[in-house]
């Protein structure tokens, strides 16, 4: 394409177009030369003419249409190789700025570019220009989500990809007819301290319950879907009319996780995601031939993109035992590749692929109105981006064969490790052995737990709900005195302000105390809060115990897992596997 169409042409280099702005750090166009220079239009939409079908109206998070970006004026000439250089307009007189190290270069160019599969290609519009709001279809959430991400929160987004054969060449695939069913959804799950995240990978065939839906419809008109019982996961999609706020209820209904926010795409994001990277690097096992993925490829390593890339994503009987969760693996390695050469310095010191992935991740994607637009995209992808993909975890909701089925067709969820699976991603544990940056201070929360414990007739405390369900208070406290022998403790009513964390507060000569009835009540170190003692009814000094909205009942342990459990399979996103 030329010039005017994308702002470059062959002999420009792109990143001549952009100055960086000290106050803002961001990318800025250079000013325009005293020449007219021709406008750089608007990214052009094909007319309802040209594809048969009405054009879709874009909205803003407000629900109002959107109007078109400004035009931008176009770059100054570039100077010929081996000539001074000339100062921008504005700029006469001053020294030339210095030089970008070729690190710091990367880093810049990166800006949001290191977010996680089709997030990378939309935050990679860090550097360019307003139309590509344009590109971005949004839908509503229904309420279903927290209200978007937030910064200094862990961050969950849900990630669907659609079995909707819309685009050239993709009505050749399977069901040519399909309403856009889940056909392959991930929830990422970035940690709070952004040192590590997990992928989990939700089964198509997983039974579960899909609720009543709450679903705004295209006149602007509110219309609850009736809710499944029993039914497959990826009808929580496009089925009856349901929409990505669907899915996302049903998967809070099946893991307790609610995520921020979705990401939608089609057979399209991944041929022209690829495509704009130049390829990413797979490995076989063995050699493929399936006729209907129409992947055709040999053992050993390869370089995909394109149609060829879908067909790996989509392929299923030539691996593994030949079903979805097979398929599963096989995605979980494509996206490793990709986010692998996304970090690349080949893809971040590139200003051509920069700016086709921003075009292709932002006309790739339909996402929730929390996410309509550039700023926000760009806010997501710098805050993916401080992960490393040696701490991305792939993993896979543990599931086995449906039991009620003769011939096995869908699965239900493994009862002895999916619940611990779904308690770390609540609780922010993570799947990968992290370097805690706090590591010393994980230390001294953990020896809370270590040392002598005073019997449970000698442990002093009050009880305050602080947030759980009413009456939690009274419950634990009947549970502490007649099932556990803490005869000295007593209710104290509802506590000043509700916590999201239950806390034990105690005094130092109480540190026994505690001990013990953290170990009675299944508290993790991080519950243990050194402090001072109160007066109980008695006038003697006893601890605090304050039920957060964490808080599971009486005797229901509120120490997290650690670690996986075992038998779950799991990879990382900075290890090359070869699928068999």
């Amino acid at each position: 394409m030329d010039a005017q169409g994308r702002g470059r042409a062959d002999d420009v280099d792109p990143a001549d177009q952009w100055v960086l702005n000290p106050n803002t750090g961001e990318y800025e166009l250079r000013p325009p030369a005293p020449a007219p220079q021709s406008g750089v239009p608007s990214p052009r939409r094909p007319s309802s003419s040209e594809t048969g079908t009405p054009a879709r109206r874009r909205t803003g998070a407000s629900g109002r249409p959107r109007s078109e970006a400004p035009g931008r004026a176009a770059p100054a000439p570039r100077r010929r190789r081996g000539a001074p250089e000339e100062p921008l307009p504005g700029r006469r007189g001053r020294r030339p700025a210095k030089k970008a190290a070729k690190g710091k270069k990367a880093l810049l160019w990166t800006g949001g570019a290191m977010a996680f599969l089709l997030v990378a290609g939309s935050g990679a519009a860090y550097f360019y220009i307003e139309h590509l709001n344009g590109n971005i279809a949004s839908l509503s959430d229904d309420g279903a989500s927290t209200g978007g991400f937030e910064k200094d929160e862990a961050i969950n987004i849900l990630l669907i990809g659609t079995d909707k054969r819309t685009g050239a060449g993709n009505e050749s695939y399977g069901d040519a007819g399909s309403v856009g069913h889940a056909d392959t959804t991930i929830l990422l799950h970035v940690s709070k301290d952004r040192s590590n995240a997990t992928a989990l990978s939700i089964p198509r065939d997983l039974i579960v319950d899909i609720p009543d839906c709450p679903t705004t419809q295209e006149d602007g008109s509110q219309k609850v879907i009736p809710g499944t019982p029993q039914a497959r996961f990826n009808t929580s999609l496009g089925q009856d009319g349901r929409t990505p706020s669907c899915t996302m209820r049903t998967v809070t209904e099946l893991t307790g996780v609610k995520p921020d926010n979705f990401m939608v795409a089609d057979f399209n994001a991944v041929k022209t995601l690829t495509t704009a990277v130049g390829g990413v690097e797979v490995c076989l096992g063995k050699d493929i031939d399936d006729p209907d993925s129409h992947l055709k490829l040999s053992k050993g390593m390869h370089t995909i993109e394109g149609e060829q890339a879908l067909a790996f994503v989509r392929t299923r009987h030539s691996v593994g035992f030949g079903g979805d969760l097979s398929r599963i693996g096989l995605q979980q390695q494509f996206l490793s590749a990709l986010m692998r050469k996304l970090k690349s310095n080949d893809t971040l010191t590139s200003p051509s692929k920069m700016l086709d992935l921003a075009e292709a991740g932002t006309k790739a994607l339909t996402v929730d109105s929390q996410l309509d637009s550039i700023g926000k995209l760009k806010d997501l992808g710098l805050e993916l981006g401080k992960l490393n993909t040696k701490n991305l975890t792939f993993t896979t909701i543990p599931v086995i064969d449906n039991p009620a089925e003769k011939v096995k067709t869908t699965v239900v969820l493994n009862e002895s490790t999916a619940p611990q699976v779904f308690e770390m991603i609540r609780n922010d544990v993570s799947f990968t052995a992290v370097k805690q940056q706090k590591k010393k201070e994980a230390a001294a929360v953990a020896a809370r737990l270590k040392g002598t414990k005073a019997p449970a007739s000698e442990v002093r405390v009050r009880i305050l709900n602080g947030g759980a369900v009413a009456g939690s208070a009274q419950e634990t406290l009947s549970w502490l005195q007649n099932a556990e022998g803490v005869t000295k403790s007593e209710n104290d009513g509802n506590a000043p302000s509700e916590l999201a964390k239950t806390t034990l507060e105690y005094a130092p000569d109480q540190a026994a105390q505690a001990r013990r009835l953290a170990a009675v009540m299944g508290l993790p170190g991080s519950a243990m809060k050194p402090g001072e003692s109160v007066q109980n009814d008695q006038g003697l000094p006893a601890m605090t115990l304050t039920l957060g909205k964490d808080f599971k009942g009486a005797g229901v342990s509120l120490t997290a897992p650690s670690k996986a459990p075992a038998g779950v399979d799991r990879s990382t996103a900075d290890k090359v596997e070869c699928a068999e």
